[in-house]
């Protein structure tokens, strides 16, 4: 299985960006999918997260009442809707998947699927 990011760009602070996440596979049934971002030299840090079927979704405390995390049944993906961009939201944006029966998952190793990243560029 295969994941592919799409979406990102370059936007002023307080535009939009609407990251997509497509797996290569028909669906993400039993799959819970995360987003995180990666700031040049840190770690990848959890932004949000969604279970496929229903009874998870979680935002990092600095993105929360910005940025929408859903899923598309009808294109099979998981999108990202990020408004009022902020600058520190400059990142390199990756999605990630799990069939893990865990129930939520907010770190990397909790995740065996990776997309490549896509560059989010907020400018000030």
């Amino acid at each position: 299985v295969q994941l592919q990011a799409s979406g990102g760009g370059l936007v002023q602070a307080g535009g939009s960006l609407r990251l997509s996440c497509a797996p290569s596979i028909r669906t993400f049934s039993d799959y819970r999918v995360g987003w995180f971002r990666q700031y040049p030299g840190k770690e990848r840090e959890f932004v949000a997260g969604i279970r496929w079927n229903g009874g998870w979704i979680d935002y990092t405390d600095s993105v929360k009442g910005r940025f929408t995390i859903s899923r598309d049944n009808a294109k099979s993906t998981v999108n990202l809707q990020m408004d009022s961009l902020k600058p520190e939201d400059t990142a390199i944006y990756f999605c990630a998947a799990s069939r893990s029966p865990s129930y939520s998952g907010r770190t990397p190793n909790q995740y065996e699927l990776w997309g490549q990243g896509t560059q989010v560029t907020v400018s000030s």
